[in-house]
């Protein structure tokens, strides 16, 4: 595919495959869109391989590669999809590119073709975005939930490598494309700035060091797929009476089997609570206490305020008759 047809969105929509449940692209696709040869392509990417986390950038096994492989045959009749067969005497299987590590290479591959293939491909990912936003309700509960865990972690990445991107004025254009006026996004006011509330959020439970508490009537889907940011095997609790409201067994079992690692528990608030608040490292030095004015599943659709509490100690007795209520139960 050369140039100019790149910047097509078909195109570049029947070069994503689904593996291992997330969209990806093959590293021979994206070397032939960047300009390069495969060998040239893949050099770049080791020479910057800290950049490449395994979330990033993986390597497809032969089984994996010869679904992708099927998949080209059946969309082949139009001449639209090249078949590449991989070679009995090929000792190296393709690499597959996830969206955070396409917008990674963003910061490997220089010059102005680059920056142009980035933006197309940028583009395409939106445009997939939309078309799952608009036919949410023909999507199962479990792809929901994969899809609404990549989307926020998508959003994070983004606005870490901002920064470091090739032309820092073209690609602050490529962000604008990316969240257009049309797309709506959802700020909070977090400590009096106004912050992404994904971001906020994601800030919030990834500083936790031994205990996250969230004390929440009004928990759901979104609730779940922001605490993935907290520290693999810190434990969680959730305070809530929500049972059988919008949040059920299936949503934190999906959940669960995508991170294994982070552990969340339920009590009951026993009808006491009106307000919210995250508390992170309970009865620690460096315990925090933030009051929240929306339940962070409704995070950002309105003006709201998370702020951090100075005077904890008042609060040190609630906190412990919540410990001691029953658990929640589905």
């Amino acid at each position: 595919m050369n140039s100019e047809n790149a910047n097509n969105f078909e195109d570049l929509s029947k070069l994503i495959y689904i593996v291992r449940g997330v969209k990806v692209m093959l590293d021979a696709d994206l070397a032939s869109i960047y300009g390069y040869t495969t060998k040239a392509f893949n050099q770049q990417v080791k020479n910057n391989i800290q950049k490449f986390d395994a979330d990033f950038r993986f390597q497809l096994t032969k089984i994996e590669y010869e679904e992708i492989l099927r998949s080209k045959i059946l969309t082949a009749n139009d001449g639209s999809t090249p078949i590449t067969k991989l070679s009995s005497k090929s000792r190296t299987l393709p690499y597959a590119f996830t969206e955070q590590g396409i917008y990674m290479l963003m910061t490997v591959l220089k010059g102005k073709l680059a920056t142009e293939q980035s933006k197309a491909l940028i583009r395409t990912f939106k445009g997939m975005k939309d078309f799952i936003v608009e036919n949410r309700y023909l999507i199962g509960n479990k792809e929901l939930v994969q899809l609404s865990i990549q989307t926020a972690q998508n959003t994070a990445d983004i606005a870490e490598i901002k920064s470091t991107m090739v032309t820092k004025t073209d690609l602050a254009k490529v962000v604008r494309d990316f969240t257009d006026p049309m797309t709506r996004r959802e700020y909070l006011i977090l400590n009096g700035e106004s912050v992404e509330a994904n971001i906020a959020y994601s800030n919030i439970y990834k500083s936790a060091k031994s205990s996250v508490f969230v004390i929440d009537n009004y928990i759901g889907l979104k609730t779940l797929v922001l605490l993935k940011n907290v520290v693999d095997n810190i434990p969680i609790t959730v305070f809530s009476d929500n049972t059988g409201k919008g949040f059920h067994q299936a949503d934190y079992d999906d959940f669960h089997r995508e991170y294994p690692n982070i552990q969340v528990s339920f009590r009951q608030t026993c009808g006491v609570f009106h307000d919210r608040y995250i508390i992170l490292d309970y009865n620690t030095d460096g315990e925090r206490i933030f009051h929240c004015g929306a339940s962070s599943k409704d995070a950002g659709n309105k003006v709201t305020t998370i702020t951090e509490v100075a005077d904890r100690q008042v609060y040190h007795q609630i906190v412990d008759t919540l410990l001691s209520n029953p658990a929640l139960l589905f």
